[in-house]
């Protein structure tokens, strides 16, 4: 049975985009997020795609209690920083309703680990969506290691009312897609970098000899270079040196130059978004 009330743990741009089609599936949204700006943002992006009696299914606020209180599922949006969202998952499984799941939405982090948090580990699970929710439509299903049965066959139930096709792996750092995109980005930075070819030659190749949407370096800068750095940090420590962040990735982000969110990164752009 698909959750009727879903709690959203972050009003960011995955946030956002999450709370966007949830409400246009027909489920009450809670929205939370500790800054006021950043909530504001979001229903302006969400009154965009949803008409008036989409929204009254959407509360916003930045009470945490508040927020996951009468939440049939709960789905953390938090920046990719492992301890924020330990921390978050311990207060999450006190406040939460006894029955409600506890899913992070992250791309890399363990999810046996959020779930050790709490004392409901067989309702934690990752539930994993694209940038952006409103458009991409995977979803990947991450297993904890005492995720339960029912407990997945709730979150796939939840992917297909929200329009999605999920696939379902195991919580293995990076899970597959951000563990194969980070291999992409790397590899194409480090190009950049040997002077092998410019930026855009790299995805302009990428783009019409792989048949990709979007060049690497295009789809870094949109994700934002900030979050790849994170990816890349992460994946070294896991699964060693092929990971590595290269220096103009650092550099970069430490310029505060982090792709389309700030107007610049490996290209320049209008305006930020």
């Amino acid at each position: 049975m698909t959750p009727y009330t879903i709690t959203i743990i972050g009003a960011g741009t995955m946030g956002g985009g999450i709370a966007t089609v949830c409400l246009q599936s027909g489920l009450s949204v809670a929205l939370y997020d500790p800054d006021p700006s950043a909530l504001a943002r979001a229903r302006a992006r969400i009154a965009k795609r949803n008409d008036e009696e989409a929204l009254k299914r959407l509360r916003l606020g930045n009470d945490l209690a508040s927020a996951v209180a009468g939440a049939d599922y709960v789905l953390e949006a938090a920046p990719e920083r492992l301890e924020l969202k330990r921390t978050l998952f311990k207060q999450l499984d006190s406040l939460a309703p006894a029955q409600a799941v506890l899913a992070s939405n992250t791309s890399q982090h363990s999810v046996t680990a959020l779930a050790a948090e709490t004392k409901r580990p067989e309702k934690v699970l990752g539930m994993h969506w694209f940038n952006p929710p409103e458009k991409m439509a995977l979803i990947e299903i991450v297993l904890a290691l005492q995720t339960s049965a029912d407990t997945l066959a709730l979150t796939e139930q939840l992917a297909a009312t929200c329009g999605k096709t999920s696939v379902v792996v195991k919580d293995r750092q990076g899970f597959v897609t951000t563990r194969a995109l980070a291999a992409l980005l790397s590899e194409a930075m480090k190009m950049v970098e040997e002077g092998v070819a410019s930026a855009r030659d790299i995805d302009t190749a990428v783009k019409l000899g792989l048949n990709h949407p979007m060049g690497p370096l295009e789809l870094a800068d949109y994700v934002g270079l900030d979050t790849m750095l994170l990816i890349c940090e992460s994946l070294t420590e896991a699964l060693g040196e092929r990971f590595r962040p290269t220096q103009t990735l650092r550099k970069l982000v430490e310029a505060g130059k982090l792709g389309r969110k700030s107007g610049e990164g490996f290209y320049r752009y209008d305006a930020p978004r």
